[in-house]
């Protein structure tokens, strides 16, 4: 069957809409927000909580108990001008979050508590325990010098599914999610 050229032209736009379509349609929009710094007596923390980290798709794959594990990262940086700042504290923080279908339970570990279980029925809970650091310690007071300018920046990225070592030959082109926030600073003297 010979196309005509016009014909030819408007399949390829009808295709090229449907493709962009839908990369836009799921494309996925994770933030950081409630970003805050504050102390204890010995310690600088950090609070913060992910947004729009949770797509349908990640839903769906962590209902069928595939594992999903989020990193949350932290620098903090000594702000000198005209020099390069130095790096203090290189943090990075891991979530993990497995659905026990024989149980109904969700597991929760977090890095920063010693990845220590967390188990609960309610998937709502598990996301919140997921999506938020609350006093994550970045460095004793002790370390930083009073009247410096610092800048913590933040970062959070939802890891790739790793599938069994066969099918990463077979199944190469497939990503089940691949979400990461920008980078967010926080500047503050001490």
């Amino acid at each position: 069957m010979v196309f005509s050229l016009r014909k030819q032209i408007a399949w390829v736009l009808v295709l090229g809409v449907l493709f962009l379509g839908q990369d836009t349609a799921f494309a996925q929009e994770a933030t950081l927000t409630n970003i805050t710094v504050s102390n204890t007596r010995d310690d600088l923390l950090l609070y913060l909580n992910l947004e729009g980290a949770f797509s349908e798709k990640l839903k769906k794959a962590i209902l069928s108990g595939v594992p999903a594990s989020f990193s949350f990262l932290a620098k903090l940086n000594l702000v000198r001008n005209m020099w390069i700042n130095p790096d203090i504290a290189d943090i990075k923080v891991i979530h993990t979050i497995k659905f026990d279908n024989l149980k109904k339970e969700f597991i929760v570990r977090r890095s920063w508590r010693n990845n220590e279980p967390e188990v609960t029925k309610s998937f709502n809970e598990a996301q919140k325990w997921m999506t938020e650091v609350n006093s994550l310690k970045i460095i004793p007071l002790g370390q930083l010098e009073k009247g410096q300018q610092y800048q913590l920046r933040t970062k959070a990225e939802v890891s790739k599914q790793t599938l069994p070592f066969y099918l990463h030959y077979v199944l190469f082109f497939i990503s089940l999610w691949d979400i990461e926030t920008d980078w967010y600073s926080i500047d503050f003297i001490y």
